[in-house]
């Protein structure tokens, strides 16, 4: 039998300062190795649903539960739940100046360690890892130099999002709008990357208008979310309808 590694029930979520639902009753289940794949058109809440999940302070719960490898969720703060194993690409990466690439992957590699309760990584040990994972994202060793994000093109930003997923070795990823502004080298070299970590004991949650990343990610389940939760769940199959049909059919339906 599967296990459970996210659970969210009957979930109620918007901002905080002009106090607008954004999620409206969304239930869905994550087990370990799975792969979930959530379409929605713009405006529907789905990047809402990730600011969630990671603890975004500008968003609230109101109702609903969230249980993440059985603990509660919304009680962790934002740096317990990434140490926990959740990991957000975001959709807009922000750029951190006088910071490096390098740096701030090995403190953030490190603090992880720590709080599992293993042994820092000296600096040797640190590199090797590094060189061998920028190596497969197609990451230079100039760019490991530069400051985060700061005059990084679209594809250099998503790229480095996978980098700091493949060091930090997640047990749920999630994906927002990763495809967004990639043209089709970079964009199979993220994908090559989250297929390389994909494994039996992780999962991804990617969140997504249209279903380019699909061609080369194999998800189990597809949902379309609207109005803020889920009104139809299927196969991959289901994303093939959507790029056909669009979202009108789904959206009417769910009106009537």
């Amino acid at each position: 039998m599967a296990e459970n590694l996210l659970q969210i029930s009957d979930l109620y979520a918007g901002v905080v300062e002009n106090k607008k639902e954004i999620i409206k009753g969304l239930n869905l289940n994550i087990n370990r190795g799975e792969i979930h794949v959530i379409m929605g058109p713009n405006g529907a809440g789905k990047s809402t649903l990730s600011y969630v999940l990671t603890g975004r302070p500008d968003y609230e719960v109101t109702s609903g539960s969230v249980t993440f490898k059985n603990k509660d969720l919304l009680q962790m703060a934002p740096e317990e739940r990434a140490s926990e194993g959740i990991f957000l690409s975001m959709q807009y990466p922000i750029a951190i100046p006088g910071i490096s690439v390098t740096n701030f992957l090995k403190h953030a590699v490190n603090a992880q360690r720590k709080y599992k309760g293993l042994p820092e990584l000296d600096a040797a040990a640190f590199l090797k890892l590094l060189r061998t994972a920028a190596t497969e994202f197609d990451i230079s060793s100039e760019m490991l130099k530069r400051e985060i994000n700061v005059g990084f093109s679209g594809g250099e930003k998503k790229r480095l999002e996978i980098l700091q997923m493949a060091m930090l070795q997640p047990c749920l990823t999630i994906l927002d709008e990763a495809d967004s502004g990639l043209d089709i080298d970079a964009l199979k070299i993220v994908a090559q990357g989250v297929n390389n970590w994909h494994n039996k004991d992780n999962s991804l949650l990617i969140i997504t208008h249209h279903s380019d990343l699909l061609n080369y990610i194999q998800p189990d389940f597809v949902h379309i979310y609207a109005d803020g939760h889920i009104i139809k769940s299927g196969d991959k199959n289901l994303a093939a309808e959507l790029e056909e049909q669009g979202y009108k059919n789904y959206l009417e339906a769910e009106k009537c």
